[in-house]
């Protein structure tokens, strides 16, 4: 036990070990009858009282009259000593209050064993609150420098690893910016040098043509009939000469080839930066009669049965596509699309020129030269623009697709946001404002709730 409540002892414990009673429950229970264990009181017949407040335990009555009963007072009824408490009432009360009065039939002890009661109670809360103050202590003594070098040291690690893999992520960054920046270089001059070359050919083509032309004009004006026939084999040969120079063709030479600056890791880099930066709802006016839209406006659910929308110019009333409420007119916008759930669907973009009535190919997705969609169906994944649809081999069936399109650069990218996998990228000089688009034929998709990075909404690229 804590030597600080040692000084406690000799008032709680008696010899060997018990509790015993005060002197002053001691002289109480000798002058007065003690009263019965555990049998039933028999009540007296009532007794009309003397005072104001019959019927009180005397600690009622002293509280009405004086306060409340205080342990050396004396029943101000009886006037004997308050050498009981009453359980129920929670005051001190004399003998004869507590076996014929107020307090008649209720549990009491003596008031000696209710203070000794106490005390111990007092002393096991002050030994609780001892050990729990040492054991505070301790921890702060022990526990918390411990782990307040554990965090530093972590921390560092942290900080070290962060450093050493962003150091790593920027140099392959700029060994791949490197490698590009050359290849464009490359590209550049060997489509410079291209265009040299057919500069220097059609100006020799246009000297020689020029000759021939001289030449002809001469024959024509200063040689007589005669001379001209006499002439006809020469003419010929020099004018077959100059039918072997061809008219100009189209030439992919002389273009700059866009696909020089194709990288993997550009395009993981990018699609994952700009990856769900987007917020986007579904329009209902759009949503076909084959499918249900959720409250939020973020998932829609295949109906076989065909819903009673209201008839507008928006809506789909054939294939079940809907679009997206807003649409895009420049930089670059991305989204995702939870697909786990369907074996039937197509996501990606539309010009809002997109027919919507009819069953024809002019307003079914892939079909038609208003759209372009990464689909499902069953196992096949494919892309499709324009009735040209392009088989993808994937590995795995994403559970996400992300839809990135960057207006400017003139290019949308199918990507797998979980696997980090490029699932097909789309070069096309967008002509039109484009809308996010989605069809579904098999259970539902939603559109993912954009985790932006950045404070106070998407940037613009």
């Amino acid at each position: 036990m804590p030597a600080s409540l040692t000084p406690l002892l000799p008032r709680i414990y008696g010899g060997g070990g018990e509790r015993q009673l005060s002197e002053t429950g001691q002289r109480e229970e000798a002058a007065q009858r003690p009263l019965p264990s555990g049998s039933a009181r028999v009540p007296p017949a009532p007794v009309a009282p003397a005072s104001p407040g019959s019927g009180w335990c005397c600690g009622e009555r002293a509280m009405a009259q004086e306060g409340p009963g205080l342990p050396g007072e004396r029943c101000p009824e009886h006037d004997l000593e308050l050498g009981w408490f009453c359980a129920e009432h929670r005051r001190a009360v004399c003998a004869q209050c507590a076996e014929l009065g107020g307090c008649s039939g209720h549990r009491v002890t003596a008031l000696a064993e209710k203070a000794a009661e106490l005390r111990n109670k007092i002393v096991d809360q002050c030994e609780r609150l001892q050990l729990q103050s040492a054991a505070i202590t301790k921890h702060m003594a022990e526990v918390l420098p411990g782990k307040n070098q554990s965090a530093l040291s972590a921390a560092s690690w942290a900080r070290e690893v962060v450093i050493q893999r962003l150091t790593f992520v920027r140099n392959v960054c700029e060994n791949e910016e490197q490698r590009l920046l050359e290849k464009v270089h490359a590209e550049e001059e060997r489509a410079h040098q291209s265009i040299l070359t057919q500069r220097a050919h059609w100006t020799e083509s246009l000297k020689k043509l020029a000759a021939l032309r001289t030449y002809l004009v001469d024959m024509i004006t200063n040689l007589d009939d005669h001379g001209l026939v006499h002439a006809e084999q020469e003419i010929f040969e020099r004018t077959e000469a100059a039918e072997g120079i061809l008219e100009p063709q189209e030439s992919e030479k002389l273009n700059f080839n866009q696909k020089c600056v194709q990288s993997p890791l550009l395009h993981q880099l990018w699609a994952s930066a700009v990856l769900s930066l987007e917020e986007v709802h579904v329009d209902e006016k759009t949503v076909s009669p084959r499918l249900a839209l959720s409250d939020d406006k973020k998932t829609l659910m295949f109906s076989p049965k065909a819903k009673p929308y209201p008839v507008c110019p928006e809506r789909f009333d054939h294939w079940p596509n809907a679009l997206a409420a807003k649409a895009f007119h420049k930089g670059t916008h991305a989204w995702r699309v939870s697909v786990a759930k369907s074996c039937a669907y197509k996501l990606g973009i539309a010009y809002g020129s997109l027919q919507r009535k009819g069953a024809g190919s002019e307003a079914r997705l892939g079909y038609n030269p208003s759209s372009w969609v990464f689909s499902r169906f069953d196992k096949e994944f494919r892309f499709s623009h324009n009735g040209h649809h392009q088989v993808l081999e994937l590995a795995r069936c994403p559970t996400q697709v992300g839809v990135v399109v960057d207006l400017d650069g003139g290019e949308v990218l199918f990507y797998d946001p979980i696997a980090c996998v490029i699932l097909h990228s789309h070069q096309e000089a967008f002509t039109e404002s484009i809308y996010p688009v989605l069809a579904v034929a098999d259970q539902s998709i939603s559109l993912v709730p954009a985790l932006s990075l950045f404070h106070g909404g998407a940037p613009r690229f």
